[in-house]
């Protein structure tokens, strides 16, 4: 779609040209955004021109995991999935799964960001079910400097988040024992091409840790932190802790909270 309201297009070189005028908004892989009129957006900002490392992983990763990694904000949900991969580490195993749950389509999965993904919080984004499974931090510019928040916290319902006006999403930071982890997937939808109706994504720490992040059935994640030994009435328990289930024509909420239990019961089991 055309934004014909839109009049000036910046290329940012660095961190002091990322203010935003009035009616500027950022630009990144664009999907969302020209797929709707824009009425208020007068300029574009566009992230890609910063040059942000898609993935940065050191050597030592990959052989002794003594390091973590992040991810660039407009790295592409397609290249997400092929360095998860080329990557061999355990704990992004669930990356292809996690991107496919959005039945999206290639030339989509091509342009739009990881970054972009989670800031439109949506509750079938599937780069937020990937990176809360992998108990990730966004790293946020704005104003006031630089910060951390966990993505699961960054996201606070639907197509809300807690950015403040003016912030941005730099990367995501994936924690080194998480990288180590065993992870496990489940996704329930109403079709098998329909949209997610709950995505959940588990994952056993080195320690033997057990965490399980909800997606896609709720308005914001929810992380079941299950201890090392998790039994079928501690899953019970935290799954019936949840009191906000979503609701629209890809899943009621009592059929989402049953289909929760369900994947979170036999992700456990998975991970035991």
């Amino acid at each position: 779609m055309d934004l014909h309201t839109v009049e000036t297009l910046r290329l940012p070189t660095g961190p002091d040209d990322l203010v935003l005028s009035p009616g500027e908004t950022w630009l990144a892989g664009g999907t969302w955004l020209f797929s709707e009129p824009q009425v208020t957006t007068t300029g574009l900002v566009d992230l890609v021109a910063l040059g942000w490392p898609d993935w940065e992983l050191d050597a030592g990763a990959t052989a002794g995991l003594t390091t973590g990694l992040t991810i660039g904000a407009t790295c592409s949900l397609l290249d997400l999935v092929a360095h998860a991969e080329r990557s061999g580490l355990p704990g992004l195993a669930v990356a292809r799964s996690c991107v496919e749950a959005l039945v999206m389509s290639s030339k989509v999965s091509r342009r739009a960001t990881v970054g972009g993904n989670v800031c439109l919080a949506l509750p079938a984004g599937g780069a937020i079910s990937f990176l809360t499974g992998l108990g990730a931090d966004a790293v946020v510019w704005g104003p006031g400097g630089e910060r951390r928040v966990s993505v699961a916290s960054l996201v606070v319902d639907v197509r809300r988040t807690s950015l403040a006006p003016g912030e941005l999403v730099r990367a995501f930071e994936v924690p080194r024992a998480s990288l180590a982890s065993t992870t496990a997937f489940r996704r329930a939808a109403l079709t098998r091409m329909g949209r997610s109706g709950a995505v959940l994504v588990g994952r056993r720490e080195p320690g033997g840790a057990v965490h399980v992040s909800v997606t896609a059935s709720t308005h914001r994640p929810h992380v079941l932190d299950l201890g090392a030994a998790p039994t079928e009435s501690d899953v019970v328990t935290a799954v019936a802790a949840i009191d906000h289930w979503y609701d629209d024509p890809h899943g009621a909420p009592d059929w989402r909270a049953a289909q929760t239990l369900r994947c979170a019961l036999e992700v456990v089991e998975e991970l035991a």
